[in-house]
Order: structure tokens, then C-alpha cells, then sequence
């Protein structure tokens, strides 16, 4: 369970945001949609193909592939159900 891409992560993962690459334009751009260093972030959607859904701060955001390639995340065990 190391750290990759976002882009690779399936339907239910989360993660913990340990690094954004790219330009200061894209760092600036994801760092105002709340996707910054240490953020946790859960994916909603990922065909593979196409935009990603994630579920970032109590908000669903969609994502291109690109930018997604560019958010290298640590793994997090699944949520335990509430009540267990």
C-alpha cells in the first residue's frame, strides 16, 4: 500500500493527500478546491477512462485525469461502518 497517483485509486478508497505535482497554476487551482498536503480524499467514480469523482471536505468534486494523475495520495484503511 504505497503511495500512487489518484487516478489509480478504485470506487470506495481513500487516501490521504501527500503530495500535488505540476505547475504553480494547477497547485494553486487544486489548493483553492480544498486539495491540499494531508486533506483526506475518498473516490466516488473512476471508470479509468475519463473524469474521476471525489469526495473531498463534504463535497463531491470531478476531476480530469490529468489533474488526477497529479494528486499522489497514501492509502487509508476503509471507514469502519458507524455503530461497530
Amino acid at each position: 500500500m504505497g503511495i500512487r497517483p489518484l487516478s489509480l485509486m478504485h470506487p470506495g478508497e481513500r487516501g490521504e493527500i501527500v503530495g500535488l505535482q505540476g505547475g504553480r497554476g494547477l497547485v494553486s487551482r487544486l489548493n483553492a478546491l480544498g486539495l491540499t498536503v494531508g486533506t483526506e480524499i475518498e473516490v466516488v467514480n473512476n471508470a479509468f477512462v475519463g473524469p474521476l469523482i471525489v469526495l473531498v471536505r463534504d463535497s463531491r468534486l470531478v476531476l480530469g485525469r490529468g489533474e488526477a494523475n497529479k494528486i499522489i495520495v497514501r492509502p487509508l484503511p476503509p471507514k469502519m461502518p458507524k455503530g461497530k
